[in-house]
């Protein structure tokens, strides 16, 4: 049979953070209550022609699961009437696709309180026809969050709109005052919980997505797990430790995602962090995994590559690594181990994905799994295999 592409088959019970549980470890459904989602402010999200691609991912992240917002419709003319989650995942969620933001104030549709631009462009900034549209959206008395790294904020046009409408423009991206921005200070090499970096052979290639369903599924197992997000889609997602790496300036980076992890470690105190990565070591156009990889200093790392992927993505002349020289680079680059291999199943059947597991195993001697096609255990496993010391403390706590 064919498997739907990665980026359309999570779920959209995902999650970025979830509170600790040990005494529901038997179960991965974890409950929201229905006072919390009544209390999140509504929001559209603007994705135009790119709902369900690369660059709309983080249409299709916040689409999936947002602790943050309620997400009423998507902004994408080319799938206009179609449901969000038949176009990511193959199953209704009613968010629908409209048109136009005129559509989303329709007669008898509630009033959205945000407006979210929800696509990840290579250029990183608004065109003209854009710049129109979320004026539009200030215009309608819609807070904007914009996750571009185009800084709203400094746009004396923008800015004026959103003061005229008594509306406020939230810039994701924008880093702290350069007098705020903390140094590497080595600390983290103290810290005793292990950290795990979920790295890539690509951008857009479902590393958050496999970070995401490794925390929510050792949590489910009884284990005291914590993610910190690192792009601007689970920071929208309402991650509550996260920073936009690829918006620091590079000499604070590593002292930046080093801070945060030891604020997850100390405002938690977890048995293990899931750090998610950025990017590609190998990809000449990304900083942000070297920066990544030095900054929480990660005990292991888990690999997510897709087969079927030719070339990079948004770089048609450069053809993609493969998982044993990606390998090779992280581990001469860093004092750490890769402890296993994720496959993002795009274009593959389920028989290549089942070939491709058995491949690579062999090939590269560590476990290797597809986090969305197979049992979550798997991924699990995955990691207590490495780090024993995690399971005897869930044995210790279970009894």
């Amino acid at each position: 049979m064919t498997i739907p592409s990665f980026n359309k088959a999570l779920n959209n019970e995902n999650v970025v953070h979830l509170p600790f549980n040990t005494k529901a470890a038997k179960s991965s459904a974890v409950p929201t209550a229905l006072s919390a989602r009544k209390a999140r402010p509504t929001a559209i999200v603007y994705c135009e022609a790119n709902f369900g691609l690369d660059d709309g991912k983080t249409a299709n992240g916040l689409v999936r699961h947002s602790e943050k917002y309620e997400i009423l419709s998507v902004i994408d003319s080319t799938q206009t009437g179609r449901d969000t989650g038949v176009v990511l995942d193959g199953k209704t969620n009613g968010i629908p696709v409209l048109g136009n933001i005129e559509a989303a104030f329709a007669k008898g549709l509630r009033i959205p309180d945000y407006f979210i631009y929800g696509m990840a462009p290579a250029t990183g900034m608004l065109s003209a026809h854009e710049r129109d549209i979320v004026l539009d959206a200030l215009n309608r008395g819609m807070h904007v969050v914009n996750g571009l790294h185009e800084f709203l904020n400094d746009d004396v046009e923008f800015v004026a709109a959103s003061k005229a409408n008594n509306v406020e423009i939230t810039d994701i991206r924008k880093p702290r005052p350069k007098n705020d921005l903390r140094l590497f200070s080595g600390n983290i090499n103290t810290m005793p919980c292990p950290r795990i970096a979920v790295l890539g052979t690509d951008c857009a290639i479902g590393k958050r997505t496999t970070a995401s369903i490794l925390t929510r599924a050792l949590i489910a197992r009884g284990i005291k797990a914590v993610m910190v997000t690192t792009g601007q889609t689970g920071m929208m997602q309402g991650s509550k430790y996260g920073v936009a790496l690829d918006a620091v300036p590079s000499q604070f980076c590593c002292g930046e995602l080093e801070a945060t992890v030891i604020e997850a470690y100390e405002g938690e105190h977890p048995d293990v962090i899931i750090v998610e990565g950025q990017g590609a070591l190998s990809h000449p156009a990304f900083c942000t995994s070297a920066f990544i990889l030095r900054g929480c200093t990660p005990d292991g790392v888990i690999l997510q590559h897709a087969p079927k992927r030719v070339h990079r993505c948004d770089f048609d002349q450069m053809p993609m690594p493969t998982p044993e020289a990606e390998i090779r680079l992280i581990e001469a680059f860093a004092d750490t181990r890769v402890i296993g291999l994720t496959i993002n199943h795009e274009n593959m059947t389920d028989a290549e994905i089942g070939s491709s597991i058995t491949d690579y195993h062999k090939q590269l001697g560590i476990p290797v799994t597809d986090a969305l096609a197979r049992p979550v255990d798997l991924l699990v496993d995955m990691v207590l295999s490495s780090f024993p010391t995690i399971e005897k403390k869930l044995t210790v706590t279970l009894q």
